[in-house]
Parts: structure tokens; C-alpha cells; sequence
């Protein structure tokens, strides 16, 4: 029960912050920060720690961008894969819709998902293989992936 009324705190903490960081940011120029991390199935299991900024282009939309790297272990190697990633959310409600593009070396990956307020991101999308990594396997296809993002900024 107690981790319930911490959660139920911390989710009325993030949709107040961000309603108001929504209201002064396009002026302001604020941006929100902080790292990620996430599981991603793209062929195999990957592990991905990111940095990343979200500011407001207006008062009801979010755009993210950030970069990170994927990890891995497959095919008796460990991998490590940079990637690129740009998030825009459609919504400033508890449940925000978002289109995501992604991109390393190797794919491109377009997805669509929904975010609890930008804290926890869910995303389904398609890997499309650009080259293909030496002595590796191709990584397009259907793809899933879970991000926590934690911000280490607010602004109230």
C-alpha cells in the first residue's frame, strides 16, 4: 500500500511539472533531462542506457531527443550498437501517444507507442536493415521495447 501512495505522489508530481513546464516552456526554452534505460527485442535481446532532453514546442505536445547505445550479447559476441532516437508526443494528459524514429549504424526503426507521462515509454515498431554489421545477423524486423526515462530536472 505504502508504494502505491508513493506512486500515485510521484505520477501527481510528474503531471503537474509537466503541465507547467508545458505553459512556460515555449517561452522559456526549458528543457527537461535526464538518462534511460530499456529492453528492446529486435532480433534478439538488447539492453539500451540512453541520455536524453524533452522540451515543448507548445502547450500540448513534447518532443524528445536522444542518444545512447544498445547492448547485447549474440551469436558468442558482445555488441555494442550507438543509436540515435527522436520521440514526439502527442498528448499532455496521463497517457501520451508517441511516433519515435531510432537509428544506428546498422537500421532504421520507426514506432508508435504510448508513454505514462513521459516517465514510462511502450513501443511496437519495424527494424529495417541498412547494412548489416560484419560477422553479425541482419536486425530487421518487429520489434518491442519498455523505456524508463528519469528526469533529473523539473521545473514548477
Amino acid at each position: 500500500m505504502k508504494k502505491l501512495i508513493i506512486l500515485i505522489f510521484c505520477c501527481m508530481y510528474a503531471q503537474l511539472s509537466l503541465a507547467q513546464f508545458a505553459k512556460s516552456a515555449p517561452s522559456k526554452n526549458k528543457v527537461i533531462w535526464g538518462p534511460s534505460l530499456a529492453y528492446q527485442y529486435q532480433k534478439g535481446n538488447f539492453l539500451k542506457a540512453s541520455a536524453w532532453g524533452l522540451f515543448a514546442p507548445n502547450e500540448s505536445q513534447y518532443m524528445k531527443v536522444d542518444a545512447g547505445a544498445n547492448f547485447a550479447r549474440m551469436q558468442g559476441q558482445t555488441i555494442f550498437i550507438p543509436e540515435l532516437g527522436f520521440t514526439y508526443y502527442l498528448s499532455t494528459s496521463l497517457l501520451f501517444p508517441f511516433v519515435k524514429a531510432e537509428i544506428t549504424p546498422y537500421t532504421i526503426t520507426p514506432k508508435v507507442g504510448i508513454s505514462i507521462l513521459s516517465l514510462i515509454d511502450i513501443g511496437l515498431g519495424y527494424g529495417m536493415d541498412i547494412r548489416t554489421k560484419s560477422n553479425f545477423k541482419k536486425l530487421n524486423g518487429f520489434t518491442g521495447s519498455l523505456s524508463v526515462n528519469i528526469p533529473l530536472n523539473f521545473y514548477l
